[in-house]
């Protein structure tokens, strides 16, 4: 059965089809996907997708500053860089 959220697809899936079949519904999970599994109709467990997300080029952008000519704030790392 497949009902949808506000914010994305939910699937219920009863024990017994998911005892058999698990690392394909867990395969088949789409990114923004949530599988349940009932048992006669009652929910009993909950899987979402990890959010691993894809590393992209300029995620960071302004988020660190790179100051080249300012050496002051190593002076509390000469010990361990000598």
């Amino acid at each position: 059965m497949m009902k949808t959220t506000d914010s994305h697809p939910v699937r219920m899936v009863e024990l017994d089809v998911a005892q058999a079949s698990l690392s394909e519904l867990i395969a088949g999970l789409g990114q923004d996907e949530e599988l349940i599994i009932v048992r006669n109709s009652t929910p009993l467990a909950r899987i979402l997708p990890s959010k691993k997300s894809k590393p992209q080029f300029g995620n960071c952008k302004g988020l660190l500053t790179i100051v080249d000519d300012d050496d002051e704030h190593l002076k509390d790392f000469e010990i361990q860089m000598s």
